[in-house]
């Protein structure tokens, strides 16, 4: 009987623990959200007036984004910062993942295409947004975690690649948006050919472990593309094939 008693106890007390954190994380991650809408009103070189769209700050609401790092740490995941996942990869600070959704301009009904799923944030942050996204990691353990972790958490509207990004994914397009997480001194021309008319691309293009300039590429007509830069950012480098 007091083994029972021990053992009830314990769950009991694993539970209000488990709220408790919850909590903490749902108060750590509505604080990153008030962070994201004050760097947003102050960036209009990048976003204009408008600023974020309620979407897209939903989205980023709604994430649990503590999920998708090591540890799961709720006050690492939600402060204003990069998070380093392993094998020299990171997430980016929560503001450049909610900027560059913006930038995509993704709707309801769209396919988009992500280069570097790394921990599968900002292919969940995307889902929210998009009726179907498909991502390439090329580091094959990051690839496995993340279509583990997409899984689990119930995202069936994202499908996971293994492979060298900068050749995109034929089958899975023609895409609506093209969101690139990793810095590269060029635009990669299959991502581009994949790219709908009145697409977008929005990727950092600029030397790896420096600053690069983020950049939005629209798609006005076949073969027909305007460019504009809209900030200083730092990416890890894009990881091409060896093969």
């Amino acid at each position: 009987m007091k083994t029972l008693l021990l053992f009830v106890l314990s769950m009991v007390t694993g539970a209000r623990e488990a709220a408790a954190q919850d909590a903490e994380c749902d108060r750590e991650r509505a604080a990153m959200v008030e962070t994201i809408r004050a760097y947003a009103q102050s960036d209009t070189r990048a976003l204009g007036q408008q600023g974020l769209s309620e979407r897209v700050l939903e989205a980023m609401g709604q994430t649990k984004r503590h999920l998708f790092i090591p540890g799961r740490s709720c006050s690492i995941a939600y402060a204003d910062s990069p998070v380093p996942i392993g094998l020299g990869q990171t997430i980016s600070q929560p503001y450049i993942v909610a900027l560059m959704t913006q930038l995509a301009a993704v709707a309801p009904d769209h396919v988009v295409l992500e280069v570097g799923t790394g921990s599968g944030y900002q292919a969940a942050i995307l889902a929210r947004l998009a009726r179907k996204v498909c991502t390439i990691e090329i580091i094959p353990q990051l690839a496995e975690t993340a279509t583990k972790t997409l899984k689990d958490l119930g995202y069936d509207n994202v499908s996971v690649r293994l492979g060298d990004g900068y050749q995109g994914w034929p089958e899975c397009g023609p895409f609506d948006a093209v969101v690139v997480t990793a810095a590269l001194g060029e635009v990669p021309p299959p991502l581009i050919d994949q790219l709908k008319v009145g697409g977008r691309l929005v990727m950092p293009v600029g030397p790896g472990y420096a600053t690069q300039q983020l950049t939005i590429v629209e798609k006005t007509a076949p073969g027909k593309t305007t460019t504009r830069a809209v900030g200083l950012v730092r990416f890890v480098p894009f990881t091409r094939s060896q093969e």
